[in-house]
Order: C-alpha cells, then structure tokens, then sequence
C-alpha cells in the first residue's frame, strides 16, 4: 500500500466525521463525548501516518497535517469540558451557576472552532485528491453520555466498611500541599488579555500545567483504588466535596494543557520558512487566538485555583479526623527562644505535613502553623522562664520538630543558621 492509498483509508473516519459535523448545522449538541472520542481517535491515528511519511518537512502536506492535530487537540480539550458539564451536578461543588455558565462558555469555543475547521479539512483533503466518503457519520452514530434518570442503584454490600486512616491522611495531605503550590501564581481574578500575554507562556506554560495535572491525576487515582475500592464509606461529605474538587481540577487542568500544547506548538512558536509560517497565519484565521488563551486562563487556570482552595476545608478536615496523634517535650530554643527563625521552621513543618499541631504553654494553647501564634508563645514562654515545652497534634509533624528541636531550631547560639539534618531537607 502506497502513502496515498494509506492516507486514503486513514483520512476515511476522519473526514466521515467532518462531514458529520460540517452538514449538521448549528446545532451543539452533536458534540457529544462519543464524538469527540471518535475524532481524538481517527485525527491520532491520521497524524502519525503522516509524520511516519514525513509530513511535516512537505510543502504540500503540511497545512494537512496541522489541521489533523488542531482537531485532535480540540476534541481532547472538548472532551474533558463535556465531561465536567456531564459530570458537574455529582462533585458536590456548592453554587456553580457562575462556573457552569462559563463551563457552557468554553464549551460553545470547542464547538464554534471544531465547526469552523470542518469544511477547511474537507477542501484540504480535496485540493490533495483524498477521496471524500459518499457517507457521512450521522447523529445516531453519537449517542449522548449524560446521566439520565435510569441510574443504577448503589446496592454494593457495605456492611463491612472501614476507612483506610492512612490512605486519607496521605491523600488529603497531597491535595493541601498541591493546592498550596498552587496559590504561588496569585491568580485571584480573571486576566485582561495584555496580562495574560505577558504570563503565557513565560510564567503559565503546557510543561508547568502538565506537571500538576499528573500529580492530580495520581491523586485521584490514589482515591480511587484505596478509598473508594478500599473499603471507605465515600458518601460523606467531606469526602465527596474533596473528590470532586480534585476530580473538576483534574478536568480544567486537561483542558489548559491542550489549549497551552496547541497555542505554543502549533500558533505562538516562531517559524521562517514560508510554508510553515503560511500554515500558522491560516490556523490564526480559523481559531481564535485571544478566545483560546481567555478560555485556558479566565476559565481554566482561574476555576482550577478557585476549587482547589474551596477544597481544603474539607481536606484539612478529612486529614485531622484520621492523622494518628501524640506529644513531645522538647526543649526552647537556646538564649533567643522562638524568635523568627524557629517559629518559622515549625510553622514549615505543621504545613508541609497538614496536620493540627498546637504548642502548649501551661493552660495556653496555640497554632503551631502559624508563625505569629509560635512568636505569641515565645513571649509567654520568655516571661515564665520556661526551658521546655510541650508540641500535640500530627505524630507526622512531632517526629520532624523533635529532629529540629535537637538541632536548636537550626541556629547556633548566637542565632546564626547551621545546616539542618538531611531528614529535614524539605525546609531549605
């Protein structure tokens, strides 16, 4: 079989399914999940044949296969937007109105853009004699996914329940340390688009989100396989308003990550040879440039940090509820007690682990997470001439502010920093 007749038979579906959407008018609602999987799959499939073939170094080909990947990165894009609307009303997210309205907003880009590329592909695939299907996919072919009232009953047996304490300590302290990584970008409102050029890519970039939305993802498989397939009771609230703040960040984080491939591969990146540069002006006349990157940030990046911050109180909820709890006696730090160093180093490690830690002073007790609770106890503990104190809370935190305890807080006498013991390397 010859590159022709090869680019034929994979172009086949492809084009099937761009007749489909070219013919069926302005309707939105073609989109389904099961036709945007169908198209990541026949666009996928269309794109490797054509770079096994050299595709990307052909004049004539090339704008071919850029429209291959522009589909394939939409729909996975698509893909994920319409499961979040499909999904929306199970994640126990509270008021959604705003975000839904925006949800329907991004989606309505994906379809407007996917609609507007149809016919280009049809008449890119003439204009190289690919032969058009006399067929087209139909919408009978797509059935929708969304939930309907004919849902199965939950009747596992759950007699036998327990909840895996240290698969949710550790889940629920992963989604507190994600969500404070998170918080460096300071992004708190939607962006102008000025702003938003001057942090994409530089600052917000595709290897940035993808980093995230892998850990998020490894997350949520953690809660699939050890607490709902572990035996948790998973109806809790708590529970579920975590889960479904982690599993709609996982879904936005998808979306910024395909809009951020796309934009920096296929429309931001500079190119200098004549046809490639061609290419990239043809796809900036068909999707959007500002709408792409106001969905990726004002919807995306903007909603991702908006539900991952409303997650943690019941994260830090779920993390108090089964962190397993002790004391330490430890000493003061020497001649400066908890001055700024010190109090900061133990605030570090009460956040680094998540978990309620309080310094006790007598009858007084006081947040060992806090910086400026610490510095409030070191002047009672300084006033009552104290030379030990007592630290309750997360057995996790205790073990390390015992380790930092025995190395005076990391200061010398004089207050001086010294290097901390390599168990401890987290604070530097």
């Amino acid at each position: 079989m010859n590159f022709n007749e090869k680019v034929a038979v994979f172009s086949h579906d492809y084009l099937k399914c761009c007749l489909h959407i070219h013919h069926s008018g302005p309707r939105p609602e073609i989109f389904t999940k099961m036709l945007f999987s169908k198209l990541i799959g026949v666009s996928q499939l269309l794109e490797d044949i054509l770079d096994v073939h050299g595709a990307k170094r052909n004049k004539e080909w090339f704008y071919y296969r850029e429209l291959a990947a522009t589909v394939r990165h939409l729909s996975l894009g698509g893909y994920s937007q319409k499961h979040i609307l499909n999904r929306l009303h199970f994640y126990e997210l509270g008021e959604t109105e705003d975000f839904e309205k925006q949800s329907l907003r991004t989606n309505d880009f994906f379809v407007k853009t996917l609609k507007t590329l149809a016919p280009v592909v049809i008449e890119e695939a003439r204009l190289l004699n690919i032969p058009i299907p006399e067929q087209r996919f139909f919408q009978v072919d797509f059935p929708s996914a969304s939930p309907g009232p004919d849902r199965l009953d939950a009747n596992v047996d759950d007699e036998a329940e327990q909840q895996r304490g240290k698969d949710l300590v550790k889940i629920s302290g992963e989604f507190l340390k994600i969500s404070h990584e998170f918080e460096e970008l300071e992004f708190y409102e939607p962006l102008n688009m000025e702003r938003i050029m001057t942090i994409v890519p530089d600052k917000v970039n595709e290897v940035y989100i993808r980093r995230f939305e892998m850990r998020v993802h490894n997350l949520q498989s953690s809660f699939d396989n050890y607490v709902v397939y572990g035996g948790a009771r998973t109806e809790t609230r708590e529970l579920a308003r975590m889960r479904g703040s982690f599993s709609v960040v996982l879904h936005l984080l998808e979306i910024m990550g395909r809009l951020l491939h796309f934009y920096e591969r296929h429309m931001h990146k500079d190119v200098y040879k004549s046809v490639f540069k061609k290419a990239r002006e043809r796809l900036r006349d068909i999707v959007n440039t500002e709408a792409l990157l106001d969905r990726t940030i004002n919807y995306g990046l903007y909603y991702a940090c908006r539900f991952l911050s409303l997650g943690e109180d019941p994260a830090r909820k779920i993390l108090n509820d089964n962190i397993e709890r002790s004391f330490i006696q430890v000493g003061v730090p020497q001649n400066l007690g908890f001055h700024s160093r010190p109090s900061l180093l133990v605030a570090k490690v009460v956040r680094h682990y998540g978990g309620e830690v309080e310094l006790c002073v007598g009858e007084r007790r006081f947040d060992a997470g806090s910086v400026l609770d610490i510095q409030w106890a070191g002047g009672l503990i300084r006033k009552e001439n104290l030379d030990r104190v007592r630290f309750e809370g997360d057995l996790r935190a205790l073990h390390d502010i015992e380790i930092l305890a025995g190395v005076n807080y990391g200061e010398d006498t004089f207050g001086k920093g010294i290097d901390l013991p390599k168990e401890l390397g987290y604070l530097k």
